[in-house]
């Protein structure tokens, strides 16, 4: 009897193995949930605002097609403080890994799923929550939500193989939405401090990788203590993982929640009516003559020699891919 039960358990475990292999083979084919093929991988569908900027080199401003104020920036344009806080906070690990960070996905099991301690993390590393940014979809079921993490793994794994850990970081900052229309770290930084991403000093960019956890309860603008407590929790951890001193922890710390706050959007900068008539002209559709009434027949002739003539009439619906 004592034997069997030992044969039952030996295949159960068998069995389990299998089944989880199974399952992970089936979603890196594509025949479970949805894995983004090497193409998407490669060229990840990031929408971005566009910029207007003079013959001499200055910003008048942006307006979006798709309605994310989002303009990217590279890696090394981030203050170093700003990688060193992400990192710390959200997976200080993640130079070790290759997307899955098994040790802390053990470390939530146990202490989150076992012991039901609510400090204990989640599990995620950050290109497990990149993927999730750019194709997980809200689960809908509790079957989606079983598939939803798996499918995550192996979206991860896929994109630490085409990824360094440098580009990985800058897709994930500029991923992000910070609320306030704040989308990426670009707009973040200058929407709530007015300055490029490379000027944040510690204590800004502990307030912003603070808000990663969630922008619309660490809002500085509804919330500003909260996001105050928020903030000095990414300094303690930077100091944790060996980024900052005691005593810089204490500095900065101490310092007040201080915004420059300007909100972002298609009327601010310089010169608003020239660029909403750009953007006029960028998102002209195709002219059809039914569309015009008589009177506006040399309207039509107009515009259709425009868009078959001026590549930036109509811009945006000549280049939909």
């Amino acid at each position: 009897m004592r034997r069997t039960i030992i044969y039952i358990l030996w295949a159960l475990l068998l069995a389990g193995i299998l089944g989880v292999f199974a399952v992970f083979t089936f979603i890196n084919k594509g025949w479970i949930g949805y894995v983004p093929p090497v193409e998407e991988l490669e060229n990840p569908d990031y929408k971005f605002a566009s910029q207007i900027i003079s013959s001499d080199g200055v910003q008048l401003g942006t307006f979006s097609y798709s309605g994310e104020n989002r303009v990217w920036v590279d890696y090394d344009e981030l203050a170093p403080c700003l990688v060193q806080a992400l990192i710390a906070t959200e997976d200080h690990r993640f130079a070790d890994h290759s997307g899955i960070d098994m040790k802390g996905l053990l470390r939530a099991i146990v202490k989150r799923g076992i012991l039901h301690q609510k400090s204990a993390g989640g599990g995620s590393t950050l290109t497990q929550q990149l993927a999730k940014q750019l194709y997980s979809e809200v689960a809908s079921g509790t079957m989606e939500r079983l598939m939803q993490k798996p499918i995550e793994w192996v979206i991860a794994v896929k994109l630490e193989k085409y990824y360094t850990k440098e580009e990985i970081l800058a897709m994930y900052l500029n991923k992000y939405d910070f609320g306030n229309n704040a989308i990426g770290i670009k707009t973040a930084s200058y929407t709530y401090f007015a300055k490029e991403p490379s000027e944040l000093t510690v204590d800004e960019a502990a307030m912003l990788v603070g808000m990663c956890k969630n922008s619309s309860l660490y809002n500085p603008l509804r919330r500003k203590e909260l996001t105050k407590e928020r903030r000095n929790l990414v300094i303690s951890l930077m100091e944790k993982n060996g980024f900052l001193t005691k005593e810089e922890v204490e500095e900065y710390s101490a310092k007040e929640l201080v915004l420059n706050y300007r909100r972002v959007d298609h009327n601010s900068g310089l010169a608003p009516y020239f660029r909403e008539y750009l953007r006029g002209v960028m998102t002209a559709k195709q002219p059809e003559k039914k569309n015009y009434r008589g009177w506006q027949q040399q309207q039509w002739y107009e515009d259709s020699l425009d868009w078959a003539t001026n590549p930036l009439y109509g811009w945006c619906n000549k280049n939909v891919n």
